[in-house]
Parts: C-alpha cells; sequence; structure tokens
C-alpha cells in the first residue's frame, strides 16, 4: 500500500496535478480511503457471512479479514460521492492504474507466501505447475496467476495509454472491469466456504452484480473513445 501511494503520488507530481494535501484533493483522498475501507469489511463479511453468525450466535469474537474486491468498489463509490460533494467531475482514475497492479502484485506475494494460513490459495489439481502449499497437496497457485495478470493487465493498459488517454477515465475503467472479471473467474479455482446460488462465493457475486453495474460505463467510455478516433 505505502509503495502504491509513493507511487500515485509521483504520478500526479508529473501529470501537474495538485498535492493530494490541496483543498478539492484531500476530500476525494478522504472519501477513497473511507471507503476502501468500509467497502473492504463489508465485502469480507459477505464472503464469510459464518463469521457473524459465530459472533451473533456463539459469543465468539469477531473475525474481521479483507476484501481486495470490496476495497477497490468501496474505493471507487467513495471518490465519486466525494467528487459529486465537492463538484469535481473530472476523472481522477487512470494515474491509480499502475499503482494499484503493483500494490495488488505485491499483496499477492505476501498471500503466497503465507500458504494455507491465507485464504486465497487453490484448489488441488494435477496440472504440472501445481506446488504443494503446505498440507502434502498440490494446488493450484492462484495467487501467483493473479500477479501475472494483474502487471499484463497494467501493461497493456499502458502501451495503449496515448489511445486511451483521449477519453480521460477509460484506462481505469478498463482495469477495474478487467479485475473484477478475473476474480469472477479465478476464484473457481479456490475453495468455496460458504457457496451461495448456483455454488459461487460470496466474493463471485459481488464480482457480477459489479459488473452488471459497472459495464455500461465502460461501454459508453469506450464508444466516445471510438467517436474521438475517426
Amino acid at each position: 500500500m505505502a509503495l502504491g501511494a509513493a507511487l500515485y503520488r509521483h504520478a500526479r507530481q508529473r501529470s501537474g496535478l495538485p498535492a493530494m494535501t490541496a483543498k478539492g484533493s484531500f476530500a476525494l483522498m478522504v472519501g477513497l480511503l473511507v471507503g476502501a475501507g468500509l467497502g473492504n469489511k463489508l465485502v469480507f463479511l459477505v464472503e464469510r457471512p459464518d463469521y457473524w453468525l459465530a459472533f451473533w450466535q456463539g459469543g465468539q469474537p469477531m473475525r474481521l479479514g479483507q476484501s481486495l474486491v470490496g476495497g477497490l468498489l468501496g474505493g471507487l463509490i467513495g471518490i465519486e460521492l466525494a467528487k459529486a460533494l465537492t463538484r469535481q467531475p473530472a476523472s481522477t482514475g487512470d494515474l491509480m492504474v499502475g499503482p494499484l497492479a503493483i500494490g495488488i502484485a505485491l499483496g499477492r506475494v505476501g498471500c503466497f507466501l503465507a500458504g494455507l494460513h491465507d485464504d486465497t490459495y487453490g484448489l488441488p489439481s494435477t496440472v504440472p505447475w501445481a506446488l504443494d502449499l503446505g498440507d502434502g497437496l498440490p494446488r493450484h497457485p492462484t495467487a501467483l496467476y493473479e500477479i501475472a495478470f494483474v502487471l499484463t493487465l497494467a501493461a497493456l493498459l499502458h502501451r495503449w495509454r496515448n489511445r486511451l488517454a483521449l477519453v480521460p477515465g477509460l484506462a481505469f475503467k478498463g482495469f477495474l472491469a478487467g479485475y473484477l472479471l478475473w476474480r469472477l473467474l479465478i476464484d473457481g479455482l479456490k475453495p468455496v466456504r460458504v457457496p451461495y446460488a448456483l455454488g459461487l462465493s460470496g466474493i463471485q457475486w459481488v464480482c457480477l452484480l459489479a459488473l452488471l453495474c459497472y459495464l455500461p460505463f465502460v461501454a459508453r467510455a469506450a464508444l466516445r473513445l471510438r467517436k474521438t478516433s475517426r
């Protein structure tokens, strides 16, 4: 997180944008942090409602983990609300693509090193690259898959940055939509601890619903790019 924040700060400086502590930017930062913090916890509880039940029924201490998807969606909602309240219509997300990708990749390094102590490990598998994460069973190294995916996605968006810049916000929209689709698919290779409808996990349902809500905005921005490029 610290490295991602430093990279974002550097990107803002290079782009000539005001510091995050400036009047308008500070409101956006507060919206981002509050939204990400709330989304992080709420989506985790969607993923693990059994923790709620254990707390309310058995008097056990509440176990609160974290959800990267929740942090991203909550941060997006928080910053959009802050922009609406401060009347700042300009898109602010494109500069976050690189820092987000690096932050996610580094976070998944930690998940991989944690092995079975982290809930992001994959299902047992017989693929040649399956790895034993500590229980003697070869498993899909889903954390490594995600590192490769987010860095590849960010690299592609960086390669197309000049074209995407014609529509401010499109690069971020592409990154977020791509990541949500990725999580919807890759989480099918992870154990589902609390299954919802269709056997999907809570995270998968959050990703699916978020995609259904977000894709119209992505499509609208893509159409603007097509018209601008003519």
